[in-house]
């Protein structure tokens, strides 16, 4: 296991896993009705008003199956998202999220950690585009919740959303949050560079705001904009997280990930099918998964073990069973 392994430290049923995927992925999409992923400029903060007089769009509940590996750790991280992040005409500011947070019996101190998840504004809604882990091990969790907002100012509706890596703990009564990590991309740059001009223009590269907003920082490396431009040119992707959002080191460990040094990126829909739906065709995500070690990466995980031609440079446990991590030494 090499230093920028994304693989965490003693997986939960990782053979349960691997023995489980002989025929078939484990686990679903976990979404119902989730939002379509459209090319905007949204970052990981409200943008500028996007409509003048609109109405807050519709959103639906995103909702794990019985098939993902701890279904209620995803579901209570992202019911504690949901419940800070978006309210009622009437419902907004810290006082009303402890009140939200409280109904759901978690600590309403997270609401102090929710950062960009709680703007000041007259309403909001939420949709919540995946949540994946950052990590998954015995006692505790991290579930990285990427979602979009729309916030309502007077007349003007806004686009912005976020990514918050909520940290999850196991007691004898269930799981429970312990912690709020939201996305902080950084100051976009005023003059792009090429590299990511033009994967923010391709329409095969879709991107939630906070990975958006990664991008626009300048803040990640060539390797990774190469990568998924290489890659677009095969596959339609929807990804999940890049720099901000992620755990700073491999959960479980002290070692650092490559996500926050700008040096990975996360997968979880390839050409509309998610890697965690077991209907998701096995061939097609094994061969996405040796594209992007021909595209550059030296440590692909995902959720079907592979052989390669260097030692780690595939890798699978319960942490990926639900996404593709595409990391980069350079």
């Amino acid at each position: 296991m090499t230093d920028g392994q994304e693989r965490a430290a003693r997986p939960v049923g990782r053979r349960a896993v691997l023995l489980g995927m002989a025929g078939t992925l484990l686990g679903t999409a976990g979404c119902t009705g989730a939002a379509s992923e459209p090319k905007s400029a949204a970052s990981g903060t409200p943008a500028s008003p996007a409509n003048t007089g609109a109405a807050l769009p519709r959103t639906t509940p995103w909702r794990p199956t019985s098939a993902e590996i701890h279904p209620e750790v995803k579901r209570r991280a992202v019911d504690l998202v949901a419940a800070i992040g978006a309210w009622p005409a009437g419902g907004g500011g810290a006082s009303a999220a402890r009140s939200r947070v409280a109904a759901q019996g978690l600590p309403t101190t997270l609401v102090a950690q929710a950062g960009p998840l709680l703007p000041s504004a007259d309403e909001a809604v939420v949709q919540v585009v995946d949540a994946q882990y950052g990590g998954i091990l015995a006692d505790s969790a991290s579930v990285l919740v990427v979602c979009r907002q729309w916030t309502r100012h007077g007349g003007a509706v806004r686009a912005g959303g976020t990514t918050v890596d909520v940290r999850l703990a196991r007691s004898r009564t269930g799981w429970t949050a312990t912690a709020l990590h939201p996305a902080r991309p950084g100051a976009p740059e005023a003059s792009p560079s090429s590299g990511v001009r033009r994967v923010l223009a391709d329409s095969r590269i879709v991107l939630p705001p906070a990975a958006e907003a990664d991008l626009r920082s300048g803040q990640v490396h060539d390797s990774v904009l190469n990568a998924m431009l290489r890659l677009a040119g095969t596959y339609r992707m929807y990804v999940s997280v890049v720099r901000s959002g992620h755990p700073l080191v491999v959960f479980g460990t002290s070692r650092p990930s490559d996500h926050p040094r700008g040096r990975a990126f996360d997968v979880w829909q390839i050409d509309g099918h998610a890697v965690v739906d077991p209907a998701t065709s096995r061939p097609l995500v094994e061969r996405f998964m040796r594209d992007a070690a021909a595209a550059g990466s030296y440590n692909v995980g995902g959720p079907v073990l592979l052989s390669g031609s260097t030692p780690n440079q595939f890798f699978s446990d319960a942490t990926h069973h639900d996404h593709v991590h595409i990391g980069f030494r350079s």
